[in-house]
């Protein structure tokens, strides 16, 4: 008996050896880095390439020959009648226009100045069949005065006016016939608005004078013309352009 209590009471106090400390050993928790706060970064806007803009060239001497080395930017062009629009183009120095229908009307209008009084005379080569001509006294609400002179032998004067985008009305001042247009392909025509009076000049010599008291037009831009007939296509070359006082 003393020897198993003996034995009992060792192993008792054996175990009580072995026990774990009661108190646990403190842990330390991770620390953790609080986030950065976000960082605004400025960014310049990126810019598109630059356009670089188009000098508007210097409109001409009040007076002056317009001889079409280069293309200007103060013509400007409108069509009436006609199916197919009239093709304009500034070659070897020469203003082509190329009518490809019938009773086709191209008007040009020159932007640079308005005239009172003003001589007008141009250079014109037609080919086959067709008329070239001049204006002045343009005005968009007014109207204007016409020249046409046919290589037919044909000429008319007309008051212009527009009725609506690319119609206009005709008015028939002076329609007549001479031998110095008939059968040139190339002619010099002329144009001097003075006054009431028209005048009308074919190589250099006076046509005819006309009196337009009664239509009333006083200032305007000077223009150039021209049309087709039956016969097409046909083309009309404008070799050089003057304005002059007379």
């Amino acid at each position: 008996m003393k020897k198993r209590f003996f034995l009992i009471g060792f192993l008792a106090l054996t175990s009580a050896c072995n026990l774990p400390d009661s108190t646990p050993a403190a842990v330390s928790a991770p620390t953790q880095t609080p986030p950065a706060a976000p960082t605004t970064v400025s960014v310049a806007p990126s810019l598109g390439p630059t356009e670089t803009a188009v000098p508007t060239p210097e409109p001409p001497s009040l007076y002056f020959t317009e001889e079409f080395d280069v293309e200007s930017s103060y013509w400007e062009f409108f069509q009436t009648g006609g199916e197919q629009s009239p093709v304009t183009s500034f070659q070897n120095n020469t203003l082509q226009i190329s009518i490809s229908s019938p009773d086709t009307w191209l008007i040009g209008i020159h932007n640079a100045h308005s005239y009172k009084n003003v001589f007008v005379r141009a250079k014109t080569t037609l080919n086959p069949i067709g008329s070239a001509g001049l204006i002045c006294r343009y005005t968009e609400e007014e109207g204007w005065y016409e020249f046409n002179a046919a290589n037919d032998g044909n000429y008319s004067v007309l008051l212009g006016q527009w009725l609506s985008p690319g119609v206009v009305k005709y008015i028939p001042i002076v329609s007549d016939g001479s031998n110095s247009l008939r059968g040139n392909t190339t002619s010099e025509i002329g144009f001097f608005c003075e006054d009431d009076f028209l005048q009308l000049y074919v190589n250099d010599a006076l046509l005819r004078r006309v009196d337009v008291t009664n239509y009333g037009l006083t200032e305007g831009k000077i223009g150039i013309t021209a049309s087709s007939f039956a016969n097409f296509p046909m083309t009309a070359n404008f070799e050089w352009v003057s304005v002059s006082e007379k």
